[in-house]
């Protein structure tokens, strides 16, 4: 099974991705890199890493060119081409990847005046990448099914086999792996491993958030684990995927309360390492983070002062864990679901 995933990770990490360029002011498709531009590597959401580049770009005259893919298979490709990596930067929509990379020795410091730009908690430790908007963790629930009484006191509680067919989870995508690897940053393996097994034996799989969601909303499940913000954008629009269900914040440290950090960073490889750090520094500036806070991504800003949607739960009441975003160990989790029989 570990076999047959890690040839599966380097297909997709070897795969050609989506390309988006920024030139002259507007993004145009395109196949092939080019040496003279900007390069971003994103697992970010398009409109938003497409909005952030062609403000910069429009700013600076610094012409960018970007190449999407999902986490695990963005920091793959990194970690895959090294030093021979076109990457400039690298922006996650989880930290594990992240740190994948920086395990593999790609990153270069980022500048300590773009660290200083977001909360202390929104940057590793080792202050090779900084964090660009944030995401929680969320029970989301439909009362039809269930009472508020009845809902789960902490994440880990979905181990009890009481829960068995009445809860739903994205095992399989990097949002919920992040999730996992707090699961193990604040429990251990030991409690991890069990938790795991309840899943396996428990839970109902979905291919993403979107469908757990939605499963919730249409009685499947009476609860699903996932992000807020998929909840989110779909009260902002129809409503179609999420009028029936609401949101449980763990709160109280619970590592069901997990905060994940999106991070960006600039490859010690880069041939534009100059206009990569100010990219960044863009980013994370109170300009960049109030793109964020505005846009429909519906993620939390990170940059100090800046207020994200004011239709989220506030980010300073979410009593999340405390978990340096460097510790998070992506592979041990694969690992481990791999050997629970979940992957």
């Amino acid at each position: 099974m570990i076999r047959r995933r890690t040839v599966l990770v380097a297909l997709a990490a070897s795969a050609t991705l989506a390309l988006t360029g920024c030139g002259n002011g507007t993004l145009e498709a395109g196949k092939n890199l080019d040496p003279d531009k900007l390069t971003i590597y994103s697992a970010q959401h398009e409109n938003l890493t497409e909005a952030w580049a062609k403000k910069f770009q429009d700013d600076t005259g610094i012409k960018v060119q970007i190449r999407y893919g999902s986490d695990s298979s963005m920091g793959a490709q990194i970690v895959q081409e090294g030093a021979k990596s076109p990457a400039d930067v690298f922006l996650t929509e989880n930290s594990p990847a992240m740190t994948t990379v920086q395990n593999a020795k790609l990153l270069a410091p980022v500048d300590a005046s773009t660290i200083a730009q977001v909360g202390e908690t929104y940057a590793p430790s080792s202050k090779e990448w900084v964090g660009i908007a944030a995401r929680s963790t969320v029970l989301v629930y439909n009362p039809g099914k269930i009472t508020e009484a009845e809902l789960p006191k902490s994440i880990m509680d979905l181990q009890d086999p009481k829960w068995a067919g009445k809860w739903g989870a994205a095992a399989g995508g990097a949002d919920f792996q992040a999730i996992v690897s707090a699961i193990l940053a604040t429990q251990g393996e030991g409690k991890t491993a069990t938790w795991l097994k309840g899943l396996k034996d428990g839970a109902k799989i979905y291919q993403n958030n979107i469908a757990v969601m939605k499963a919730v909303n249409a009685g499947q499940v009476p609860v699903g684990i996932m992000y807020h913000y998929y909840w989110y954008r779909d009260q902002a629009l129809t409503k179609a995927g999420s009028g029936n269900t609401k949101l449980l914040y763990f709160r109280n440290q619970d590592p069901g309360a997990f905060v994940s950090v999106s991070g960006g960073a600039v490859l010690k490889s880069s041939k534009h390492a100059a206009n990569a750090q100010k990219f960044l520094a863009f980013v994370t500036s109170a300009e960049g983070q109030k793109m964020l806070a505005t846009s429909d991504a519906k993620e939390y800003a990170v940059g100090k002062g800046v207020a994200s949607d004011a239709a989220l739960e506030p980010l300073d009441t979410l009593q999340a864990p405390k978990v340096d975003p460097y510790t998070l160990n992506g592979p041990k989790v694969i690992e481990m679901m791999t050997a629970a029989g979940i992957l």
